[in-house]
């Protein structure tokens, strides 16, 4: 059946986003490529369970709370896009060449440059929660379903280079704009049922979209310009600098 794929795709983009045990393995490379269309889905079931951990942390204080829900946050993801984002900052900031790029990309070790992009957005990340969640704390599933929406479209648009020899996410890579529409439409619904709900303004709404659509059209170029398309860390690392922008642009609306 052609729609099995699609759904199977919600399952093995829980499998591959989050830390969260929900087996169903081994899925079909049609599986995975569906998969991305689903990520800002993920990120809305993502963002409900950090929502619970910010309520239940508020009564020893927002920034308690907020401290608590950047903890929660990489536990169950897993860390993934923390990772990405290190290995990123440190090949970037470090690769004078392409060639030298991937070299420190395959590179396990944390330098200066990855360090300091972990120590900075963390604290951005918590400074943000801590400012904008007590009156608004729904911009929290907001932000982590769209903030993995820019993902898709980069996939979708630019060629995947991760060398053959050490490429793992090919399959989830070889997004279309079928599944990058999609996964539009997922943060478009989620956005317009929270501003109508009043749980975020639509100024809000709008302003997050944008920021989105920033940091997508950043990224590629700098991606495209630096090594001719995307890796899976440049990916990954496009999720918390997108959540961090997002928030920013919601906090200036309405601050």
């Amino acid at each position: 059946m052609a729609a099995l794929p699609a759904l199977r795709g919600v399952r093995a983009a829980f499998a591959f986003l989050t830390a969260i045990p929900v087996g169903g393995f081994p899925y079909s490379a049609r599986e995975w490529r569906w998969a991305s269309a689903h990520f800002p889905l993920i990120g809305a079931c993502l963002g409900a369970s950090l929502l619970a951990v910010w309520w239940g942390g508020t009564r020893l204080g927002p920034h308690v709370a907020a401290v608590l829900v950047a903890i929660f946050a990489v536990l169950l993801t897993g860390a993934i896009h923390e990772d990405a984002l290190a290995d990123t900052a440190d090949a970037l900031g470090g690769g004078s060449t392409r060639e030298r790029i991937f070299e420190i990309l395959k590179d396990s070790r944390i330098g200066a440059y990855g360090a300091l992009a972990i120590l900075l957005i963390v604290l951005l990340r918590v400074a943000l929660y801590a400012s904008l969640l007590p009156l608004r704390p729904a911009l929290l599933v907001a932000v982590t379903a769209l903030s993995r929406a820019p993902c898709v479209w980069l996939m979708a648009k630019l060629d995947y280079v991760t060398p053959e020899n050490v490429a793992r996410n090919s399959a989830i890579a070889a997004a279309t704009p079928i599944q990058a529409s999609v996964a539009t439409a997922w943060s478009g619904a989620l956005l317009a049922l929270l501003a109508a709900l009043d749980a975020i303004a639509w100024g809000q709404a709008l302003a997050m979209a944008g920021a989105a659509a920033a940091v997508g059209l950043l990224a590629a170029w700098r991606y495209r310009a630096r090594v001719g398309g995307v890796t899976g860390d440049l990916l990954g690392a496009t999720v918390p600098i997108g959540e961090c922008a997002m928030l920013l642009a919601a906090g200036l609306v309405e601050p």
